[in-house]
């Protein structure tokens, strides 16, 4: 009953790689998924959540955490009887992950998997990294993006990263001393990859 992290360098492969070891392995895959069981726990929307991610630590959620009343809160809600903010978001990802931990035989890919999970027996922790290079040509080539679409989405995705694991405090998430493996994906093939993966739970 074990449990594999993924953290990424965006454009690094992590949703593919985690894809292939859950196939490989017969484990279920916990990716974009984690937004709706995040929006039924906190009884509101799945875009809702997806704002929350898209936001993290900026303007928007200062100005919904510190300014905006309760009633405002629920009318952009739509009537949801729920609520959330940054605190929230973070709260419900450490309980549902850790549930998740518990059931065992999935992989969890980012969304700061490896600090919710830092002390778990059970739960081994990969980091996959690349020339920036690499990722771009990697978006281009497994999401038909341009290479300005590309790069933009890399460079989106790489603050959303480094804004959520400022919510939990950290700054240290590439430091290799997190993780189990580190994966250069400029030096390997995702298939290669895979199995190295998957060696490391069978181990």
């Amino acid at each position: 009953m074990t449990v594999l992290t993924i953290s990424r360098e965006f454009g690094a492969g992590g949703r593919t790689l985690g894809k292939m070891v859950a196939n490989k392995m017969g484990y279920t895959l916990v990716d974009e998924n984690i937004v709706q069981m995040v929006a039924e726990r906190a009884r509101v929307s799945d875009n809702w959540v997806r704002s929350i991610e898209k936001e993290a630590g900026g303007s928007l959620l200062k100005f919904i955490n510190y300014c905006v009343s309760q009633k405002y809160v629920n009318r952009i809600l739509d009537g949801s009887k729920g609520d959330i903010n940054e605190n929230i978001y973070i709260n419900l990802l450490q309980e549902i992950i850790t549930e998740l931990a518990e059931e065992g035989n999935c992989v969890i890919v980012g969304r700061g998997g490896q600090y919710i999970l830092r002390d778990y027996p059970a739960a081994f922790h990969v980091l996959m990294v690349a020339e920036y290079e690499d990722r771009v040509r990697f978006m281009m080539e497994n999401y038909k993006f341009n290479r300005e679409k590309a790069q933009n989405t890399i460079r989106v995705h790489g603050r959303r990263r480094r804004t959520l694991y400022r919510k939990f405090g950290k700054e240290d998430y590439n430091h290799p001393g997190l993780y189990h493996l580190v994966l250069n994906m400029s030096k390997l093939s995702m298939e290669k990859a895979t199995d190295i993966a998957c060696g490391l739970l069978s181990s």
